[in-house]
């Protein structure tokens, strides 16, 4: 396992659990053993069959269920993984990771609930443009999220990331960089399209053909 970063404030973690529940007590074990470890600053555990509003509250209807700092995580997980989890709280890593996981599960709406409470997410999705061997379900997944922001001032913060991921050595990544740029609405960004319409790959070509085109009649 990798070593506690003593420079980062650990998260705190919140588990909701059963007294029939099979896989809570490792759970809890595991979380405890964080909790020593200094990886998890705090630990708040609920008994759901004593307090039923805190899973009303939350949605959660099955245990175990954990919250650590930012990621919501069902059902069982090992030592390593929930550690794995507390050590990327707090990053741009860790969340491009839970939007991976979030959206190869379908859990489309979760990830835009996030993002609408937390513009900066959206800074987390480039992680998963640029990472060509992530799920291809997660990376559909963020295409519909792009698209979701289409003409909105949000996505203007995302332009220099994408707009460096069009000279990206991957043409997949080139291609779905080039269009969400165009789903800015703004002109600025045929800088970073134009070039593409000269690209060596037919479709990178194509998708800057489509984009140039989108730009134009939104302006």
């Amino acid at each position: 396992m990798a070593e506690v970063d003593n420079n980062k404030s650990p998260p705190e973690a919140l588990m909701l659990l059963g007294t029939h529940c099979p896989h809570c007590p490792s759970v809890l074990a595991s979380l405890s053993e964080l909790v020593k470890k200094g990886v998890i600053s705090k630990l708040e555990v609920v008994n759901l069959e004593q307090r039923p509003d805190t899973g009303r509250e939350l949605g959660v209807r099955s245990v175990p269920w954990v919250k650590i700092g930012p990621f919501e995580l069902a059902g069982l997980h090992s030592t390593a993984e929930l550690q794995s989890w507390a050590e990327q709280a707090g990053s741009e890593q860790g969340m491009t990771r839970y939007f991976e996981d979030l959206l190869g599960e379908g859990e489309v709406m979760r990830v835009l609930e996030m993002i609408a409470n937390d513009h900066g997410l959206l800074h987390a999705l480039i992680g998963l443009v640029s990472d060509v061997d992530a799920k291809i379900n997660a990376r559909i997944g963020a295409g519909v999220v792009f698209e979701d922001y289409e003409g909105k001032p949000e996505l203007l913060a995302l332009v220099p990331e994408l707009g460096e991921l069009t000279r990206h050595p991957d043409p997949r990544v080139r291609s779905d960089a080039c269009h969400y740029l165009s789903f800015t609405h703004d002109a600025s960004v045929t800088k970073y399209i134009e070039p593409l319409l000269e690209d060596k790959d037919d479709d990178v070509r194509e998708v800057a053909e489509e984009s140039m085109a989108v730009l134009n009649d939104a302006g």
